[in-house]
């Protein structure tokens, strides 16, 4: 009914051209997934930078990004044959239809393949993904700095030049352990603290900063370290402790006043959406593909909106960025965009991917992600174009998957 009345309303010509499309999405099968070995790529699993495509027999190819091929090819077996349009449906297959539980690595590799999913779908009709998430909530999404350069200059100078050149924040961490020697802590926050101060007077009274503890201190050294910058007004504390037992914040959330920020090494929504509904969060990290693509963020947004929670995505690479772009676009709470100093360079293979201008990212009309991929010269680490699954496939009544 919703398919009709949408259609209805359009003008004759892009009634035809949506018939077209929509006749498209409903005969599409997936033909064949390659994954392509990116070379900017870190070592890490679940935070690569591979890239993914998923061709159809319409000719149409969606593009994505991360995983490993081991997983892409078990993950990818069982999109063969499939309707890509059904994209929360193969979502369920991918996360419950492999006998053990999806852990964070595959939730990524499911996110790469979503990704593609999400470009099929905006390319068949026509629009980008913001358009299919709602329509845009902001004109661009701010962005804060890691990584901005400060060699050569002070702590306080690099700071100001940041929030000069167009980023929203400028972003430190605690210090790191010295070359050759042991991390003390207690030495490492007093450092901190220090040079936080110095970067609140390079931003000003009008500029923002955050700081990153990267789990590396204790519980009572991230309390400490937290009621000693209170004053100098960060906008957000990142991963304060250990990330294994998220129920920690229930501890520290009552004895601190900063922001806290927490998610970047989370996986689906389970991972993080307890801290959210409690409230124990003020931002959530988590990022794409490693929640599992569009379909599981979007949901996550949903849930922090609700319990007035803003989004502060964790850096990831360049096809994830521009999804990311799309979601944070289509969300009326607070959001905030890291963009790591290097990662605003072209990349050689994508001609085209986010758009970003002077510290801000900015939703395009592009058709899909807005992404273009150029696969000369990258080795394709697995090729897969036979369907398998590992356990029978149940549904309910009505048509909808549950487990095996």
């Amino acid at each position: 009914m919703l398919r009709r009345s949408f259609l209805k309303a359009l003008a004759p010509a892009s009634l035809a051209l949506a018939q077209r499309a929509d006749a498209a999405m409903r005969s599409m099968k997936i033909t064949r997934i390659r994954h392509y070995e990116s070379p900017i790529s870190p070592i890490q699993v679940n935070q690569s930078f591979h890239v993914v495509t998923v061709e159809t027999d319409a000719g149409l190819t969606g593009i994505g990004e991360g995983g490993s091929p081991d997983l892409m090819k078990q993950c990818a077996s069982m999109l063969i044959g499939e309707d890509p349009s059904q994209i929360d449906h193969l979502w369920q297959l991918l996360y419950r239809g492999i006998f053990y539980p999806a852990g964070r690595e595959r939730v990524d590799t499911i996110g790469a393949l979503d990704l593609a999913l999400w470009d099929i779908k905006g390319k068949a009709l026509g629009v980008p993904v913001w358009q299919l998430l709602g329509g845009r909530s902001r004109d661009f999404v701010e962005c804060y700095c890691t990584g901005f350069p400060a060699e050569n200059r002070s702590v306080r100078e690099a700071a100001r030049e940041c929030v000069e050149y167009g980023f929203r924040a400028y972003r430190t961490s605690v210090v790191d352990a010295p070359k050759g020697g042991g991390f003390n802590s207690h030495a490492a926050v007093r450092q901190t603290a220090e040079e936080c101060k110095q970067i609140r007077e390079g931003v000003g009274k009008d500029g923002d900063w955050a700081i990153d503890y990267h789990t590396r201190l204790d519980l009572p050294d991230a309390i400490r370290l937290s009621s000693l910058i209170e004053d100098l007004e960060p906008y957000f504390c990142e991963d304060l402790v250990r990330s294994e037992d998220p129920s920690v914040y229930r501890t520290l959330r009552p004895q601190i006043k900063v922001p806290i920020a927490v998610g970047e090494q989370f996986g689906a929504r389970w991972d993080t959406s307890a801290l959210i509904e409690q409230n124990l969060i003020d931002y959530t990290r988590v990022t794409i593909p490693n929640v599992g693509g569009v379909t599981e963020y979007k949901k996550i947004a949903d849930i922090a909106e609700t319990h007035y929670v803003g989004l502060i995505p964790h850096f990831t690479g360049p096809i994830s960025e521009a999804a990311l772009v799309h979601v944070c676009a289509s969300f009326s709470g607070p959001a905030l965009m890291e963009m790591t100093w290097g990662g605003k360079d072209p990349v050689s293979y994508l001609p085209e991917s986010f758009d970003f201008k002077k510290g801000r990212l900015y939703p395009n009309d592009r058709p899909g992600l807005g992404v273009s991929f150029d696969p000369k010269g990258l080795r394709v680490m697995a090729e897969i174009t036979e369907h398998r699954e590992s356990i029978p496939r149940f549904h309910r009544p009505d048509g909808s998957f549950t487990n095996w």
